[in-house]
């Protein structure tokens, strides 16, 4: 059944104590009618959300809507939203959004949230994730996995909550700590705007005419397994071999998602099993052909955003910790105390040669960490590339290494499809529907909505 128009959505954007924004054009409070418009504040006093805009001063136990009411042309502006959280490009900027603003109240602060349609949270989407001048092919198979993803996600959550099952990202034992991220957090809002979900910077980026030319060519197109939207998934380079989701996520299988060789299939290229540690070692070391394995200055300023750029060596990269600071690192992100790293030993790698769990042997404990985003939060001062290394130690005296030279590959967590990959694919003149197929097994394209 194809529904006559695109839903809308809820996006968190910021949380904070104060929140200062813009109203330009008129907007109506929801729940008073009254009419607001300029520079405004927001934050909680003695419980209550108090909005000063102008010389209005509202205070309310209840959440407040702001609904725009001149169409297109109406706007607001965030201050401060800080972007890339936890990543080394993190930074603030004001953001500009259309549709309406929500502020509610939690656990002491203030949550903005954008209400807006689908297919205008797309344009934004492309926008932030990619330069809006990328090959067309590329847009629209992005624009198709972005609203795939949306739409599962949305309704997985009403699964969830529909059934009554607890959801738990997170197993612990004396021995092992296995955690997972997605988006299951989000009660608010459907979706968060910044990586943890999916990049949403309003209309700051949005708007390019390749892009809406993307979104409006495609409109209510969704990647489609059986009678299910995909869950699909995507991430910057899989460094030659797409993951599988159960390695990175909860334990489920989707057959849509599973391992792909980043080639074409014509070039007879086999890596192995990469679970087995020798061929990840081996391959990982190596730098094997593979549509994500490309220096193309033009080609990569299509896909990255200028704060991605200063990201270089992605398909292939090293780094290196000494004794002290590698110790140091742990005992913060782990919140334990390992004593003198002795030792980083793979337990389990995913189909990509991504780790899954990684023991750290230290001189006062030992401990299996896992999935592949929390190894790379415990082994770096924001986030690995990816989980997909080998780790030389160096300078041993006394059974203790005086320091640890890691070699990875990709960019992220690998699953679905590899953006730049993608690019490079559509350089060569691959279709929109071709990327898809390659990235997606046995995935069809279906029309859910006009």
């Amino acid at each position: 059944m194809i529904n006559k128009s695109a839903p809308d959505i809820d996006v968190g954007i910021m949380k904070a104590g104060k929140i200062r924004f813009r109203l330009n054009g008129n907007f109506q409070l929801k729940s008073e009618g009254r009419m607001l418009h300029g520079d405004a504040q927001a934050e909680i006093i003695d419980g209550n959300i108090s909005l000063q805009c102008g010389e209005s001063l509202i205070s309310s136990g209840e959440p407040l809507v702001l609904e725009p009411l001149q169409g297109d042309k109406t706007r607001f502006i965030l201050r401060d939203v800080v972007i890339g959280i936890g990543f080394h490009w993190e930074q603030k900027e004001d953001q500009e959004f259309m549709g309406a603003l929500k502020l509610i109240s939690t656990e002491g602060e203030l949550q903005a949230i954008n209400a807006i349609s689908v297919e205008d949270y797309l344009i934004s989407v492309i926008s932030s994730e990619m330069r809006g001048d990328s090959a067309p092919a590329l847009l629209k198979a992005h624009t198709i996995i972005s609203r795939s993803w949306l739409l599962a996600q949305i309704e997985k959550q009403d699964a969830l909550s529909g059934s009554g099952e607890s959801y738990e990202p997170e197993h612990r034992t004396e021995e092992e700590y296995i955690r997972w991220y997605d988006r299951e957090d989000h009660e608010l809002f459907h979706v968060c705007a910044d990586d943890h979900c999916q990049r949403y910077q309003g209309t700051t980026r949005s708007y390019n005419p390749g892009v809406v030319k993307a979104v409006r060519e495609t409109a209510g197109e969704v990647l489609a397994y059986g009678d299910r939207i995909c869950d699909a998934r995507y991430s910057k380079c899989c460094g030659g071999v797409v993951e599988e989701f159960q390695y990175c996520w909860e334990p489920v299988t989707h057959p849509y998602l599973r391992r792909v060789e980043d080639n074409p299939v014509s070039s007879g290229i086999h890596t192995g099993d990469l679970k087995v540690e020798a061929n990840a070692a081996d391959f990982i070391q190596a730098v094997p052909e593979a549509f994500c394995n490309t220096s193309d200055a033009a080609l990569l300023s299509q896909v990255l955003n200028d704060y991605d750029q200063a990201s270089s060596d992605f398909f292939r990269w090293e780094l290196s910790y000494g004794q002290e600071e590698l110790a140091s690192l742990i005992r913060e992100k782990s919140g334990m105390d390992f004593g003198a790293i002795l030792d980083l030993v793979p337990v389990e790698r995913g189909e990509s040669g991504r780790l899954v769990r990684l023991r750290i042997i230290g001189s006062k404990r030992t401990l299996v960490v896992g999935k592949e985003l929390e190894i790379r939060r415990w082994l770096s001062k924001t986030h690995l590339y990816s989980s997909a290394f080998v780790v030389r130690k160096e300078q041993v005296k006394n059974g203790v290494p005086g320091r640890f030279m890691f070699r990875g590959a990709g960019w992220g967590h690998g699953v679905g499809l590899c953006q730049i990959g993608a690019a490079v694919m559509a350089s060569k003149g691959y279709s929109h529907t071709e990327i898809l197929k390659h990235y997606f097994i046995d995935a069809s394209i279906e029309k859910r909505y006009e």
